[in-house]
């Protein structure tokens, strides 16, 4: 995501979280701190079809820990992966660029499809935020994902032992 982006993004966002879309001033904020040698956030686009926007993605990262931002998906891409391609291409970041141990995220818990596509992930719940989506008062789960231990090669003989 880039500044000119962020105009069709908003659009996104009162279509998809009409009750809690973030501002402009917030994304200019979260893209603030997505370049150069000290970024600590990675936000992106994805590209409908035809042109505009079927959906974006932010993290955040500080200390090790990510924080997955936002995902927003339209509905006429729902299905199709782009949300998992999205969770693929921040966990990438978290875990690469910015070495993150685990990643965090809020999710709605009448939101059952998002949870799913999290726990698929090997993200778990820990926690839950009474009354954290407003208005409407609605909790959500706090869920963590712990970075995967490297991939072991079953033919290195440093461990001793077959893996498979």
């Amino acid at each position: 995501m880039r500044w000119w982006d962020i105009e069709a993004v908003l659009g996104l966002e009162q279509a998809l979280f009409p009750q809690d879309a973030w501002s402009a001033g917030m994304f200019w904020s979260e893209l603030a701190h997505a370049r150069g040698p000290h970024a600590t956030r990675r936000y992106l686009v994805a590209a409908a079809p035809g042109g505009g926007l079927a959906g974006y993605g932010g993290l955040a990262a500080v200390d090790g820990v990510g924080d997955i931002q936002t995902i927003g998906v339209l509905p006429a891409h729902e299905g199709t992966g782009l949300g998992s391609r999205l969770l693929t291409a921040l966990l990438d970041a978290a875990e690469g660029a910015f070495g993150c141990r685990s990643v965090m995220l809020e999710v709605r818990v009448d939101n059952p499809r998002a949870q799913r596509l999290y726990e698929r992930f090997g993200f778990e719940i820990v926690g839950v935020r009474r009354g954290y989506y407003q208005p409407g008062n609605v909790d959500a789960y706090v869920m963590r994902r712990h970075r995967d231990p490297a991939p072991r090669d079953e033919h290195d003989e440093t461990q001793g032992s077959r893996h498979g």
